[in-house]
This record gives structure tokens, sequence and C-alpha cells, in this order.
């Protein structure tokens, strides 16, 4: 066997809208590029689970707006990537892993593919990985191989599967015996009662060979879309922009309902590794560390007679909670959110009602991430406009102008190269200059930490689609 198909390649999707743990999470800046348990990123910490020395480079599947926040987060974690493929819309999971498996059948049939979403919290890795281990073994020997998680307590929130016979007389991997959609309540503690039925994961190991035969035989006008759409791709810098008007002849299908629930080689293995999807603001309250009443604090927060709270606060607002219980609340410098733990999967009816409103807290932060690095609006009125913008070391903007705006540039921290009209010229801390409407302009970090400045924008038009893009780093219009 080759070096290639002797490896484990990864397929981290990334999709997804943030609507069910916002505020913190947005349609721009969904929960798998947030920190939710510990320092990195739920994104960071999926591709690094699958860095070691059994698995190839991963591959990972997103779209135009996240496109840049995926590199970026790949970087910081020190993961090099095989191929970032950029979806023009979603086509749920189906399309998204016959992308991949394409990819490294051209190159090895016979490779194993993982396919695994990036917002998910798995807390024993050891776990994990050994379960990688058992069904690449059933994968290699013909099986297309989800992972059942050991359900401890009646879900409704999760599908499920009922484990079949073994494959073998000694293996730990099972037939699937059928999938099961959400439940209510009583069918739920049914299931968990019977021991014979696992939280379907999403996870997903098999040879690429053999998905891509099955989705031929079940579905083939998604593969027939999915090839076209990479034989008309183009290159974007780091990343593979695949064609949209092939891939929107795609039936947009779930890898479940594409092949898992009409083959004939499913199977499941049996894992329990910590694993939850975080799928509601009550499921950081069960992952998170508790003190003696029950609370789960993250930020700047005093309790005084709470219990049982999830109590967050991300922009270092001080946020007191007295006398409560069972309450999640999430502080985040444009919106708080409170809400019964019960409740806790309401918040998408919020999130609606804000689409609905045409209100942009559903859609952004006030911190809008850029590939260069950020900005935040700290101030606005009528013809005014204050944020603070941070570059990171060695990056640089556009060369640009406005037609409505001028700009003032104060240096807070590290040094500027500022070009203006026809000059170019550093700037040190404290010190500041002039942008005129119409004038040629970039921002530069040549330094090794990051810039961070405050800029005045004052004119008629603050809108940031007042920009023309003469030259640009990141292939921008």
């Amino acid at each position: 066997m080759d070096s290639v198909a002797s490896m484990i390649h990864p397929v981290i999707l990334c999709g997804g809208t943030g609507s069910r743990l916002w505020p913190i999470s947005r349609q721009m800046f969904p929960k798998q590029f947030l920190p939710l348990m510990g320092d990195r990123t739920m994104l960071e910490n999926t591709a690094r689970r699958v860095s070691g020395p059994d698995f190839a480079a991963p591959f990972l599947v997103t779209n135009e707006e996240h496109r840049f926040i995926v590199a970026e987060q790949m970087r910081q974690c020190g993961v090099e990537t095989a191929e970032i493929f950029l979806e023009p819309f979603g086509r749920n999971t189906a399309p998204a892993a016959a992308l991949a498996a394409l990819t490294i059948a051209a190159k090895s049939p016979e490779a194993l593919m993982l396919l695994m979403p990036s917002d998910h919290v798995i807390t024993d890795e050891r776990a994990f990985i050994d379960a990688v281990h058992i069904a690449a073994d059933a994968a290699y020997g013909g099986a297309i191989v989800t992972f059942g998680i050991t359900a401890d307590h009646a879900e409704t929130g999760y599908g499920y599967i009922r484990a079949g016979e073994p494959i073998t007389p000694a293996s730990h991997v099972c037939h699937v015996d059928r999938f099961a959609e959400k439940p209510d309540r009583a069918t739920a503690e049914a299931y968990v009662a019977s021991g014979d039925y696992f939280w379907n994961s999403g996870i997903f190991l098999f040879q690429v060979k053999t998905f891509l035969e099955e989705l031929e035989r079940l579905q083939p006008a998604i593969l027939d879309a999915c090839r076209a759409a990479l034989k008309g791709a183009k290159r974007d810098l780091d990343f593979c922009r695949i064609d949209a008007e092939a891939f929107g002849e795609s039936p947009a299908l779930s890898i479940d309902y594409a092949v898992m629930e009409h083959t004939a080689l499913a199977a499941v293995v049996p894992v329990s590794m910590g694993w939850n999807d975080v799928g509601a603001w009550d499921a950081l309250w069960s992952l998170g560390e508790k003190d003696a009443d029950g609370n789960v604090v993250r930020g700047d927060v005093i309790l005084e007679g709470a219990k049982n709270c999830y109590a967050r606060s991300d922009d270092k607002l001080l946020t007191a909670l007295v006398g409560v219980e069972d309450l999640i609340v999430v502080v985040t410098d444009d919106a708080v959110f409170v809400a019964d733990r019960d409740h806790a999967q309401d918040v998408k009816a919020v999130v609606d009602r804000l689409k609905a409103a045409g209100r942009s807290e559903q859609m952004s932060h006030s911190t809008v991430y850029r590939p260069w690095g950020s900005y935040r609006s700290i101030d606005t009125g009528s013809r005014f406009q204050v944020k603070q913008i941070s570059v990171t070391p060695g990056a640089k903007l556009s060369l640009q102008r406005h037609h409505h705006r001028a700009e003032h540039w104060i240096v807070v921290e590290g040094t500027a190269l500022v070009t203006c009209g026809e000059k170019t010229f550093l700037l040190h801390e404290n010190q500041s200059t002039y942008i005129p409407i119409g004038s040629v302009h970039r921002l530069e970090n040549p330094g090794k930490i990051p810039l961070r400045l405050i800029e005045v924008q004052s004119g008629g038009y603050l809108g940031e689609d007042d920009i023309v893009r003469l030259e640009d780093t990141f292939g921008r219009v």
C-alpha cells in the first residue's frame, strides 16, 4: 500500500450559521471559530486532534465569508492544510464530502477519509483516536463507518443509531440496524434504556473508492455535479474556488440521507469520548467546570447567591448575578442574552426575529475580522465614526480610496507604514496622520508586533461599501 493510501485524510466541515449560541456566535463568525472550551477555537482543536503521525494534512470545506478566518486559524494553530475548498453556497454534507473524496481518489482511491464537523467537543481524545483505528480496519474491509456515542442520558436534540450484530465475531464494529430521527422524551428514554442505541455523531470514516461507488449508485446527480464543479474550479490564493454553476446542480443532501440510510455497508463504532456538539448554551453549562453552587463562569462575573447558572461576559463588562437559579446569562459589547436553562434552545427564535427586522446583531459582531486583522466600531454619530483597527505583523490593507469620507489615523501600538498619495512614511506610537477624501492610501504593519490604531472617519457617507480597491493582496474587489 502506498504512503497516501496508508494515511487517514481528515476532512473538516466549517459551515454553520451561528444561531444556536447567539450572541457570541453570529452568521459571519459562528461557533467553530470561537474559544468556547479553553483558549483555542473549536476549529483549531478539531484540526490539532487529527494532526498526529497517522493523519495526512487536512482538507477543509468552508464558504466565501469565512475563508480568511479558516486560513488564519490554521496558521495560528500550526496546521498545514492540504486544501481549503470554497463552496459558493451550502449543499449539505454529502456534496462537501464528495468534493474531498474525488480529490483524494485522484491520487489514491484506496485512501481512508475521516469526515468530521469543526464545531464538536471531544474531551477524551485518546478514546477518539482508538476508535478511529478500530474503524480503519473495518473501512479497509469495505465498510462505511460512523461513530456512535454512548448515550448517558435521554437527549431529544440528537439523532440515534441502533447497532446490529458485529461485522465479524471479534469486531468492535457493528452493522447499522437503523437510523432514528430526533425522538421525543419518552422514545429517547427507551432508546437509552435498551443499550442498543447510540447518539449519531456525524463523524464518518471510509475508503474514498467505497464512498464514491455508493454515491454513484445512490445519488449520481451529486457526484456528477461535484465532478463538474471541481473541473471548473479556480485557484484563489490558498483556496480552491469550485464552480458555482456546476455545484448548484447538486441535490442538497446529508450523508445520512444520501448514503448511510440506504447502503448495506453502513457500520458503527460505539465510543465514549466526551463528545458534545455544543448545540445550545446549556451544553456549555454541562461541559464546564462548576463551582460549589453548580455555576459555570467565564469572564468578569460576580455571583451572589446564584445557583446552577452559566454566566459569561465576553467583553470585560462586569456582570453580576444575585439570588437567581438555572439561568443562562451571556454578555457581549452589543447584546445581552438571558434565558432559563431549560429554554436555551429557544435562542433561535430571537435570531429569527433579528433577521426579520434586518438587524445587524445576528449577522456580525462589533469586531469584524478581515484577512489582515480586524476592526471594531467604538462610536458612531452624525457624519463621524470611530474604529479601533488591528493589523497583524507583516499584513497590509488594500491600496484604496474613498469617495465620501476622510480618515484620521492615530497609532496606539506598533509601527504603521502609510501610503497617502505619492508619499510613503512611517508612523510610531502617539503619532497621527490625515487621509483626505479621494486620496489613494494604504496601511501596512512592517513590524513584528500587532499594529493598533484609532481611526476617526468623517464625511457624508461612512458605509463599508465606500471603498475602491486599486490593488489587493487578498484578491478582493
